[in-house]
């Protein structure tokens, strides 16, 4: 089993960099387009590497805070509305393990898929937001500025979906381990 998905993780590290160095060739290596395909690229490439290895948040970012509650900021930000339009367009199958779905009711492999796909997404938004911030500071506001919506929308919504999908969880499950006691 850890041999196919090995296989898997290199074939598709293999077949990411072939399409990068050959959009490369078309588009100039120097090309910004290029930069955001590596970020969906690398996202891609972790997904394909969790059955071997899951990303995680740093230490001091990984607990849900209570504040991030249904009534906190998340609301106000349009986080939950972000979800609801996730669970019903074809985004949703690009993670299909983070939802409960006909016979899957393990909570604890749901709350570590949910996890891992937080982390994929924190990282890729911390590792494009300093290109955002170049690309500001070169005077390419217009590419800035849709860049920063690209990061928000595939990084910043959903890391902060599924981080409240965590919180739900770690509710869900403490009361489970409350009543087993």
């Amino acid at each position: 089993m850890q041999l196919r998905h090995l296989f898997a993780v290199a074939a598709t590290a293999l077949g990411f960099a072939a399409s990068l160095f050959m959009l490369g060739r078309v588009i100039g290596f120097s090309s910004p387009w290029l930069v955001l395909l590596g970020m969906f690229c690398a996202m891609g490439l972790a997904r394909v590497a969790e059955p071997i290895v899951m990303l995680r948040l740093p230490a001091g970012l990984y607990g849900v805070r209570p504040w991030e509650g249904a009534q906190g900021p998340y609301r106000r930000l349009g986080v939950f509305r972000f979800a609801q339009c996730l669970r019903h367009s074809p985004f949703r199958w690009l993670n299909p393990s983070v939802y409960l779905g006909a016979g899957r009711r393990d909570l604890q492999a749901l709350r570590r898929q949910a996890a891992s796909g937080e982390a994929t997404h924190f990282w890729a938004a911390v590792l494009f937001a300093p290109y955002i911030g170049y690309l500001a500071l070169r005077g390419h506001w217009a590419l800035a500025a849709l860049f920063l919506g690209i990061e928000l929308i595939f990084n910043v919504y959903p890391s902060l979906h599924l981080r409240s999908l965590r919180g739900r969880l770690d509710a869900v499950l403490g009361r489970a381990r409350d009543r087993v006691r």
